[in-house]
Parts: C-alpha cells; sequence; structure tokens
C-alpha cells in the first residue's frame, strides 16, 4: 500500500503537489545568481562614479 499514490482532484485550493518535480532548462545555483546581482549593482555604482553626468 505505501506504494499507492493518492491522487488529488483537479483543483487544489491553492495548494502545490510537492511530488511532481519541475525541470528548467536553465538550472542556477542560488550562489549564481547573488553573484550576478552583485555584479550588476557594481556595474551600476561604477557607472555613476565614472560617469556622474548621465546618472
Amino acid at each position: 500500500m505505501a506504494d499507492q499514490k493518492i491522487q488529488m482532484p483537479g483543483v487544489f485550493g491553492g495548494l502545490m503537489r510537492y511530488d511532481s518535480e519541475y525541470t528548467s532548462k536553465f538550472m542556477l545555483s542560488p550562489a549564481a545568481i547573488v553573484a550576478f546581482l552583485v555584479g550588476i549593482i557594481v556595474f551600476v555604482v561604477a557607472l555613476k562614479i565614472f560617469f556622474p553626468a548621465f546618472g
């Protein structure tokens, strides 16, 4: 009986099914996302320092 899955109705009332996996084409780690955001922040700050007339 443990290997049988219980099927829920089509409407879950806002609840998610955690037994189904989602696969994406872009698999990024949280560290890569944080590094990307820090890089964007550094880039914007550098632009404001070197080109103050445009910011």
